[in-house]
């Protein structure tokens, strides 16, 4: 598509302008932006507005409407966020290492934008605000494409923060939205290799899965998140309620929403029908093993396919299981590496599961709702990572940067 083609030489042009930007320059700019959208506010609703109605009348689920929908308060915290970014150290030219050879060279690892990054998303309006405000402070252009579901907010959020980048004097192709929803486009940004560093798709398993098996862009997987809560025999009752409750219930159609309770058989008889029967009460539909439909009838049997499902919905499944050591195998054949956690009175318990648990973010006695970029004192995240290069669990700044070796001599040879 020669449209796409266009916006990505633009952003490519361009990111080698702001990669030289200053801090106070990159700063002023995300202060002008937040003020565009707190004062943009009613036509950023009112185009809000026009997809939740489109999304209601086909039908959407509570959770695609829950993280679709913007409100005052919501628009607040997006404003606030890029105010919060622009407090955040800048990686952008930091000398991480500088080491002296013994011929005299001396090598620099100097901090430096990725250059071109593509994110795809699905409809959370929030990842435009976030990823447009993270990427530029980290020097880089932004090429979005989110879904079809969110895309009058999109590209009134766009419209916004363009106004902000314009009154900041930075040129506007800085963030970039491809308008064209269709399947089409989001395969062809996948193969823009010329023009793109790296693609960040944020949504769920079927979007990831996509990408990663279409894109000849390294590709940085987030967002899957198939969370474990352990309540082990010496776990105190009051404790494991509430981190169940509230991993399962704040809200359950993010990521790091707890979407699997496993507990030692020990203690079941006793916790089991008191946690279950709260969060029953809280609306959560049930799904168990065996002997967990002994112990709580109003349960339905649990499937294969419960252990592998991220609900992101008020459903959770639950397993009773011998000890510690079955709980640690059944996460890491079903989890998504991203959260897990263990409720524990008993350190070696602790140092175990946090040893031996593959995961990017692992908890002892805390709920998994903290895998979050602000609550990790990032100022914001451009998703979870669930793999192991470059980054890891939320990423913030460092993640959205890469490095370069500098090196000085005087005249040395080999």
């Amino acid at each position: 598509m020669r449209s796409l083609s266009l916006i990505g030489k633009k952003a490519k042009l361009i990111s080698s302008e702001i990669a030289h930007y200053s801090t106070k320059k990159k700063n002023d700019a995300l202060k002008c932006m937040s003020g565009s959208l707190i004062k943009a506010e009613k036509f950023i609703l009112k185009e809000n507005i026009t997809d939740l109605e489109i999304a209601q009348h086909e039908g959407k689920a509570k959770a695609f409407l829950d993280r679709l929908i913007l409100d005052k308060r919501r628009i607040k915290a997006m404003a606030e966020g890029l105010l919060t970014v622009a407090t955040l150290p800048d990686p952008i030219g930091e000398i991480e290492s500088r080491i002296e050879r013994p011929n005299g060279l001396c090598i620099e690892k100097k901090r430096v934008p990725l250059g071109v990054i593509g994110v795809i998303y699905e409809a959370r309006p929030n990842v435009t605000v976030d990823a447009s405000a993270l990427c530029f402070k980290a020097g880089n252009a932004v090429v979005l494409r989110g879904g079809s579901g969110a895309i009058n907010s999109n590209k009134a959020l766009v419209k916004v923060l363009k106004e902000g980048l314009r009154k900041g004097g930075i040129p506007f192709e800085t963030i970039q939205l491809i308008e064209d929803t269709e399947k089409r486009s989001a395969i062809e940004l996948m193969k823009m290799r010329d023009y793109i560093d790296v693609l960040i798709p944020r949504g769920g398993a079927s979007l990831i899965k996509t990408v990663v098996e279409n894109s000849l862009i390294p590709v940085i997987e987030t967002g899957v998140g198939n969370c474990h809560i352990f309540v082990d025999e010496t776990a105190d009752l009051e404790m494991a309620k509430k981190i169940v409750i509230n991993a399962k219930t704040s809200r359950p159609a993010v990521c790091n929403a707890a979407e699997t309770l496993l507990i030692a058989e020990s203690v079941a008889p006793t916790y089991l029908p008191i946690i279950l029967s709260e969060l029953e009460e809280l609306g959560v539909e049930i799904r168990g093993c065996d002997k967990v439909k002994k112990l709580f009838l109003k349960c339905k049997i649990a499937t294969e396919k419960d252990w592998h499902t991220e609900y992101l919905d008020y459903i959770i499944s639950v397993k009773v299981v011998k000890n510690i050591n079955e709980a640690i195998n059944h996460i890491n054949k079903y989890g998504t590496k991203h959260s897990e956690a263990i409720v524990t009175q008993n350190q070696q318990n602790a140092k175990k599961f946090s040893k031996e648990i593959d995961a990017a973010t692992v908890y002892v006695n805390a709920s998994t709702r903290f895998t979050d970029g602000f609550e990790f004192g990032l100022g914001a995240e451009i998703g979870i990572s669930t793999q192991k290069l470059h980054a890891r669990g939320p990423m913030g700044l460092r993640e959205l940067t890469s490095y370069k070796y500098i090196i000085y001599g005087n005249g040395q040879i080999r």
